[in-house]
Parts: C-alpha cells; structure tokens; sequence
C-alpha cells in the first residue's frame, strides 16, 4: 500500500465486502457491525438465519448493504454453497472473519469422542475449509484478509476445556501454515485470540460471583467488552496490516502473563 500520509483512511473498509461466520450472536455480530461501521458491505453467515435478518436491517440503516447466507461450518456441501452462494451476491468477498465455534466443558477423563468431534469439527475443520473455500475465489481476484478467531486458550489453559483449547491451538498453527503458503495470492491470513469478552451469552456469569474471581486473574483487573476487539479486527482487515500474515493478536488484558 502507497504512503499517502492519510491514516484515517488506512483503516478504511469502502468498497470492501466481509463475510462474517457465526454472524448470529455475540462477537460475530459486533464483527458485522463493526465493519459495516468502517465501510463494508456484509455477508452475514450462520446456522440460524432468522437472527441474522435483523442485523441485516441494522446494518442497512447505517447506509450498508448486507446479505444473509445460511452456513453450517461441519457441512462441507454447506460451506461450499455459502461460499458460492456470497460470491453470486457481491462479486467478491475481500475479508473472512473465521468466527463460528462451539465449546464443551466437561472434565478431560470423562470427554466423549461425540463431543471430541462436536468442537474439532466446528472449531478447527470448520474454519480451515471455510479459510480454503473463501482463498480459493480470493485467489481469483486478486486477494484478501482471512482472520480466524482463536483464543488465549490457545496459549494457556483451563480444566474442562480440553477439545477448545486444542482446537484453537491447532487453529492458530492453522493460521500460519495457511499465511505462508496463500501469500503468494495476495492473501494474508492472520488471527485474533481474544480473553475473555463479556457478551450476551457469557455476561450472568462474568458479572456474578464466579466471574470476579477469574477477573482478580486479569492484570487489567476487568474482563474485555466487545469494542476492545474493534482495533484488532480493522486494523487485520483493512491496509493497516498490509504487511502483516501468520500474526496472532491477543486481546486479553494481560490475562496470557499471569500465573495460572
């Protein structure tokens, strides 16, 4: 990217489109939003396609357009046909935001392979072959930003959550192998491992009893709200990181430094 001396526009997203799976809820409808907000145009992909019909308006009141796929990320006919289906749509999908996944807590002894698979296959699989299905029209066009959604579980752990921590580690590692390889198509690969956010799923929780004592955890003595992914999501999606693929960004307060 030219330097043109103008920073607002580095993190400009006008004329981009973004295809943002898990779109229903929590962090990936921040996501939507959030880009819609920098400029893009939206391609909201989910399970439940009925959630994704409202954001779709809210994203249109800001002056965006925004269309709705359906998309089971364990499906791979699914994926194909969402990914096809986006393209038809807009022409082009510029920004992947890997975001679907799924979480089972149960102790690592008892941990069946049916809920083994469950989160693999969401969390990992699922993400890779979305990745792959989208680079491949990328590829064709020119280019683009892939950001997957990992996790601090990725770099430390916690008890109950064996088959998370293990599919976002393999993702992150997913991410770099995919970034060497997928440059030479002008695509950077790259991804976000958030701490722990407080969203509409998480917040009786994080907000009760039990939450404040992990919060003591955080260096930064407070669980993340959702706009403190705002900055790592447009900075990896726009041409601020133009030279920037296989980097991890943790967004977690301090959380990855303390001692477990």
């Amino acid at each position: 990217m030219p330097d043109t001396g103008e920073i607002g526009s580095t993190f400009s997203l006008a004329g981009k489109v973004a295809l943002v799976t898990g779109a229903s809820s929590g962090l990936g409808k921040r996501f939507a939003m959030t880009m819609a907000r920098a400029g893009a145009d939206v391609v909201l992909a989910a399970r439940r396609t009925d959630r994704l019909e409202s954001l779709a308006k809210e994203i249109e009141g800001l002056g965006r357009t925004a269309y709705v796929v359906a998309l089971d990320v364990v499906d791979m006919t699914s994926i194909a046909e969402a990914v096809s289906h986006a393209v038809e749509l807009t022409g082009k999908i510029d920004i992947l935001v890997n975001n679907a996944g799924v979480a089972v807590t149960e102790p690592a002894m008892e941990h069946t392979e049916e809920n083994w698979d469950f989160v693999l296959d969401t969390n990992l699989k699922g993400a890779f072959f979305v990745a792959q299905t989208v680079a491949k029209h990328m590829a064709e066009s020119g280019g683009g930003s892939i950001i997957n959604i990992a996790s601090i579980l990725a770099e430390r752990v916690l008890k109950q959550l064996v088959s998370y921590a293990a599919a976002k580690a393999g993702l992150v590692q997913a991410t770099k192998a995919m970034a060497l390889e997928w440059s030479r198509y002008g695509i950077r690969v790259n991804a976000i491992a958030p701490g722990y956010i407080i969203t509409e799923i998480n917040r009786d929780f994080l907000t009760g009893e039990g939450g404040d004592k992990m919060r003591k955890g955080v260096p930064m003595r407070r669980f993340g709200e959702e706009h403190d992914l705002d900055g790592p999501l447009l900075l990896l999606a726009s041409d601020a990181s133009a030279y920037m693929t296989g980097s991890l960004i943790t967004v977690d307060g301090g959380h990855v430094l303390s001692v477990p």
